[in-house]
């Protein structure tokens, strides 16, 4: 699934949005296909002209929110320039993009509560969310020798886990009050950790 860009039209656009709708409230399993259609305002017949199964239906929204996310994440820009200014961006848009968006925080959820089920939804959602993310970073890294990463795929998970956590437990998991922090501070030191030698 995660070769290529997902291209897609009006009608599959507004055959994914009403999936979301559907699979979140009803999870996986309880998600039909027939229910999906009425959601979106498509036949059944029209639903899957586009998505053979619910199972490709699933992983074409996965696709579809990591796109959406990636574009978020990166304005839509190639990684490149000064690494300070490019890693700060890329973790505060990350940070904010997924703060405020709450119905990503939810698909999260649904992908985690259903992993024990449905592994191989899961694993879409590592294959063309995450693994996308912490290749595209690990390049730019590497491609930046005056950082002295001993071990640029490394670090690039470390940034990327560090973003990930702190929205999960700020949002996901609701400990914003339990365990408060700005988001200011972890870009500050996500940043000063990874691009310290370079300014020596």
């Amino acid at each position: 699934m995660s070769q290529g860009p997902l291209v897609l039209n009006d009608k599959a656009v507004q055959i994914l949005q009403g999936a979301m709708q559907e699979f979140l409230h009803y999870g996986y399993a309880g998600t039909s296909m027939d229910r999906v259609a009425a959601t979106a305002g498509v036949s059944k017949p029209t639903v899957y002209s586009y998505f053979q199964d619910k199972e490709g239906l699933f992983q074409a929204l996965v696709k579809y929110v990591a796109q959406a996310r990636c574009a978020q994440v990166t304005g839509g820009e190639a990684l490149q320039g000064d690494p300070k200014t490019v890693i700060r961006r890329l973790v505060s848009n990350a940070i904010e993009g997924e703060m405020q968006d709450v119905e990503y925080q939810n698909f999260v959820r649904l992908v985690a509560g259903e992993s024990g089920r449905f592994p191989h939804l899961a694993q879409a959602f590592v294959e063309n969310l995450t693994k996308p993310a912490v290749d595209q970073l690990t390049a730019y890294l590497s491609d930046h020798p005056e950082l002295h990463l001993a071990d640029p795929e490394a670090t690039a998970r470390i940034l990327i886990g560090a973003t990930v956590f702190f929205v999960l437990s700020q949002r996901v998991m609701h400990g914003e009050s339990i365990m408060p922090m700005a988001p200011e501070r972890l870009v500050d030191s996500l940043v000063d950790l990874v691009t310290r030698s370079h300014s020596h």
